[in-house]
């Protein structure tokens, strides 16, 4: 117990120093939203990468996903580092950085504002964020509630409370630049963890081996492949279909989260993107990939405990029953590793949301004149905000909120991939086509939380996304053109001449 608690306490006392230290970035907005676009791409790929993953996917999807699918749940892990990761820094990461500096947007929704000169989408699109990211905060926790009581025996209320508090004050005092650096100390602390976990949870078992014929035996209990012996360890696993939508969910979903894409934002320079994108895929590939390679091998741990009265399984319990067989150390370091996994991603969700309502809805609209410290103290009091939110939704979580928050990231994919996406890459998109992007998003994630039309928030999430990507070009086609000159002038900022030496270039001069 000394132990556990002497990691937390040391755990503790780092994030807010940092807080403390990064306090000099915060003079300007653009410092405390954006780091002054200082980031190097150390800081950049592990604020991406603990921003993607937090207790949700460790605690929650990887124990859900791992039973359902074995050992081929991994497959999502891997979707995550090369979709997720890679290919979203390869196709959006440099141009996020050249359009939103020429622009001199700062969120997801100025972008939208400054792209298509329209406040009107500004607003709406930050309210869509404060609607649907907020209450996704308040899941975080949850993760946390059944580890707490597995190491300490902590009411999940102090839990709560703890994590809040220490990841208001260093937000609130350093802003993004501490919220960067606690993500890369945090991110080291999760690389770590995991790889620990996976060896005492496979040592446990009789090594890689003998976990795997364990598995191996355990038949199905998938319809279309009942009752058939090695299922968890095939390739495809027992449910391809399945199996590829949470893929699809999990990994093009990033490309439509404010959270995620505001990293681009903060990028310093090229060698940032360059260098960022190699950490960014390699930490994905290291924290998702292991997260649910470890997930697949829950079955090996079936108890009682696991199942509720009518014995279904409990997935939220899986993790957490295999890290309680592990050693007091073991299990220190798995508490700091989630622990460091939630704050970073609620650090990243408040601040994405304050910066939001303050720059996108409160600034030059309902507060007609805000000087730059009077943003700052503003978005600052929205980040206790924010976090009073996600403490009260998280220790009073009425049923409807509980699956808003499983929706939540299929409705801002859903709502803002496919305007975000083209608005990056094609003159031609229309208002009236981001409107209906908008649109789509939202009603198909909400109706379907209503009335449900297909089996899961996930299904919804990747259907929203499709029917973005499709509505958004061909309402473009049949509705007015944007101003060609306006367009052409946003466009040119990618045709600017540079300098770069010959060892990024053999081009001759």
């Amino acid at each position: 117990m000394f132990i556990k608690l002497l990691l937390l306490i040391v755990f503790f006392a780092i994030m807010v120093g940092v807080g403390i230290y990064a306090g000099k970035h915060t003079k300007s907005v653009d410092g405390f939203v954006l780091g002054g676009r200082k980031a190097g791409p150390w800081l950049t790929a592990f604020a991406y990468g603990t921003s993607y993953f937090s207790a949700v996917v460790f605690v929650g999807y990887a124990g859900q996903f791992g039973w359902k699918f074995g050992i081929s749940s991994t497959w999502i892990g891997l979707g995550n580092a090369f979709i997720g990761s890679l290919l979203a820094w390869i196709v959006l990461g440099r141009r996020t950085r050249v359009m939103s500096h020429h622009l001199k947007s700062k969120t997801m929704p100025d972008f939208f504002g400054s792209r298509y000169q329209s406040n009107a989408l500004k607003i709406v699109a930050s309210i869509i964020v404060f609607v649907f990211l907020v209450p996704y905060t308040a899941s975080i926790y949850n993760g946390l509630s059944r580890l707490f009581q597995v190491a300490f025996n902590i009411p999940y209320f102090w839990c709560v409370i703890v994590m809040a508090l220490f990841t208001g004050i260093y937000v609130i005092a350093g802003g993004y630049m501490a919220t960067a650096i606690n993500d890369f100390i945090q991110g080291i602390i999760m690389l770590i963890g995991i790889v620990a976990v996976i060896w005492a949870v496979l040592s446990g078992q009789g090594g890689f081996i003998e976990a795997i014929k364990k598995m191996s035996e355990i038949p199905s209990e998938v319809r279309l492949s009942a009752g058939q012996q090695g299922a968890y360890t095939a390739f495809f696993g027992p449910d391809p279909l399945n199996l590829i939508s949470v893929v699809i969910l999990t990994s093009f979903g990033t490309w439509g989260l404010p959270q995620m894409v505001g990293k681009f934002y903060a990028i310093k320079d090229e060698k940032s993107i360059n260098t960022g994108t190699v950490i960014s895929t390699a930490f994905a590939l290291i924290i998702a990939g292991g997260s649910y390679f470890l997930g697949g091998f829950g079955r090996l741990f079936d108890n009682p405990a696991l199942h509720n009265e009518s014995g279904s399984v409990i997935f939220d319990a899986v993790i957490p029953f295999m890290v309680s067989t592990l050693p007091d150390i073991l299990i220190g370091i798995v508490i700091v590793l989630v622990l460091s996994a939630s704050m970073s991603t609620l650090a990243s969700l408040v601040l994405a949301s304050s910066s939001t309502l303050t720059l996108d809805c409160l600034k030059g609209h309902i507060i007609k004149n805000m000087s730059e410290k009077r943003q700052i103290r503003v978005m600052r009091a929205l980040v206790i905000f924010f976090i009073v939110i996600s403490v009260v939704l998280a220790l009073n979580p009425p049923t409807f909120i509980a699956q808003l928050m499983g929706i939540s990231w299929g409705a801002l994919a859903g709502a803002f991939l496919a305007p975000f996406f083209f608005g990056l890459y094609w003159k031609g998109v229309t208002k009236a086509a981001v409107w209906a992007g908008f649109a789509s998003g939202v009603l198909i994630t909400v109706t379907n939380l209503i009335f449900p039309f297909l089996p899961s928030p996930i299904h919804a999430g990747a259907l929203a996304m499709i029917a973005g990507l499709v509505i958004v070009p061909l309402v473009s086609f049949i509705t007015p053109k944007m101003n060609k000159t306006a367009t052409d002038e946003m466009f040119a900022c990618y045709k600017e001449t540079v300098t770069i030496t010959k060892v990024r270039s053999l081009e001759e001069a």
